[in-house]
């Protein structure tokens, strides 16, 4: 039996220009540059990952930038509809004044009595900022643009779009071990076993046809495991519902087992570790362009083949 999923441990969406990417996810929204690497099935793409001070499992957003295809996504039914921050509930004003002063829209709305704000990022992924009373492990950036006490911390949940919600709510409860929570306006609320931070998904019901995945969509919504012990069980819960997982795969940070769930949303679960410090200090995190090992005989191709990129360089808490 596959244990209870800790809930969320990072989301992996497209972008398109890497340094406007970073720049909104450093300079705006205050996360740290955690790792700056390759996809490691595609190593012509770079792999970024934002997140708390530690890059803690839970905190992180990870982006492909497709600069050389030039395609638009279509937002549809089988994809994530939002991912959601956790903020403290005194950090709404500022949040509000600060994208207001980068020129982001935002829209405020309360839900499951928690207030929302809702906005973009350059790319068109639709991100939210929750005030919800969750105690959070994140772990402040020291050199955030952003002040200690405003910082996100970490994530609260994502809203998954699907045609039925119904197929996607069987694996999330008897895979991953999430429970039903509450219904409001057509949101179905399920909440890990484990609560805490990152522990919400909520499914909404589409009648738009099948999205397309390119520059401004998800990619993948990634949950937490202990263990590759964990991993495999997993897969044989999987297996046993008709679904086929892949094999777990090694992505130098953490392991990781693939699944597309049966209305079309991709789910990763990853293990906790050996985290971002295996290959770079933890002062020195997203400060080069680190490769896998089986990646580094051919860095001075990749790295002659991937586009220009400048590390954005906040200047500190405002």
């Amino acid at each position: 039996m596959a244990p209870d999923t800790g809930g969320l441990h990072h989301v992996t969406a497209i972008a398109g220009d890497p340094e406007r990417n970073a720049e909104f996810y450093v300079e705006t929204l205050g996360l740290r540059f955690v790792k700056r690497t390759v996809n490691h099935d595609d190593p012509g793409t770079y792999h970024f990952y934002f997140g708390d001070g530690e890059g803690t499992p839970g905190t992180n957003i990870t982006f492909f930038p497709w600069t050389d295809s030039g395609r638009r996504g279509t937002f549809g039914a089988g994809q994530t509809q939002t991912t959601a921050y956790l903020v403290d509930e005194g950090s709404m004003g500022y949040w509000l004044d600060r994208l207001g002063d980068r020129s982001v829209d935002v829209t405020r709305t309360e839900r499951f009595d928690e207030t929302v704000l809702r906005f973009e990022d350059p790319d068109g992924i639709t991100l939210e900022l929750v005030a919800a009373d969750v105690p959070s492990d994140a772990v402040p950036w020291d050199d955030s643009p952003v002040p200690a006490e405003h910082q996100l911390q970490g994530f609260h949940g994502v809203t998954l779009a699907l045609s039925d919600i119904e197929p996607t709510a069987e694996v999330l409860t008897d895979v991953l071990g999430y429970v039903h929570e509450a219904t409001e306006d057509g949101r179905h609320r399920y909440r890990s076993a484990t609560g805490g931070p990152g522990s919400v998904v909520d499914l909404v019901e589409t009648d738009l046809e099948r999205g397309r995945m390119a520059v401004g969509t998800v990619h993948h919504v990634a949950f937490r495991a202990e263990t590759t012990a964990d991993l495999e069980a997993y897969r044989e819960a999987y297996q046993e519902r008709g679904i086929s997982p892949s094999p777990i795969i090694d992505r130098t940070y953490f392991h990781a087992l693939y699944a597309r769930e049966p209305g079309g949303v991709l789910f990763e679960i990853s293990t906790a570790g050996p985290g971002f410090t295996v290959d770079e200090d933890l002062d020195d995190l997203g400060s080069r362009l680190t490769l896998p090992e089986k990646l580094e005989p051919d860095r001075d191709a990749i790295e002659r083949q991937l586009p220009p990129f400048e590390r954005p360089n906040p200047e500190g808490g405002d």
